[in-house]
């Protein structure tokens, strides 16, 4: 059984990856992400709405991370998120985090979500804001400090194939340890 956790910040690339790493190595996936924006959806809310309420309301990040450490638990699995790895590092047997600079990120939360670029600006700074201080206050946890990475990347020179690629020989490379 293996648990492999793909983080990084919005815009990042994490979830194009983590899908792949899934499909190509015949592991389920399960996102973080999505069921925050499950939750925001079903509250009628968007991200940003529901980051600044999260940040009052603990119950949101610990219905997330509860339902990520039992999937994690289950094996055979990549998880995708942006404080998972911090989660599930007890028993994560790889953890790559996977960014860009933030005006690259903001272009791909634009087209990614089909809005336009300040809108995309705004609800990412003002998420990732709210995000450091909340999992700083909630975990003790500074997602700046990447020190419990295995390997991390900086998409930004990189295609999505070129990034899958390192993605995948590192894994392989464990895989085969």
């Amino acid at each position: 059984m293996v648990v492999i956790v793909i983080s990084g910040p919005p815009g990042g690339g994490k979830t194009t990856q983590a899908r792949r790493v899934a499909e190509y190595f015949s592991l389920r996936y399960y996102s973080a992400g999505m069921i925050f924006r499950e939750i925001a959806r079903s509250r009628g809310l968007s991200l940003e709405e529901l980051s600044i309420i999260a940040a009052n309301d603990p119950s949101i990040d610990i219905e997330i991370d509860k339902r990520t450490y039992e999937e994690a638990l289950k094996g055979n699995v990549v998880l995708d998120g942006h404080l998972t790895a911090w989660i599930v590092s007890n028993i994560a047997d790889i953890k790559i985090y996977v960014t860009a600079p933030l005006h690259i990120r903001i272009k791909r939360i634009a087209e990614r979500d089909n809005i336009d670029l300040n809108k995309a600006m705004h609800e990412t700074i003002i998420r990732e804001y709210v995000q450091k201080k909340r999992f700083m206050e909630y975990y003790g946890i500074d997602i700046d400090d990447l020190s419990i990475f295995d390997l991390v990347i900086n998409t930004e020179k990189l295609s999505v194939e070129k990034t899958f690629n390192i993605i995948r020989e590192f894994i392989e490379k464990f895989l085969k340890e």
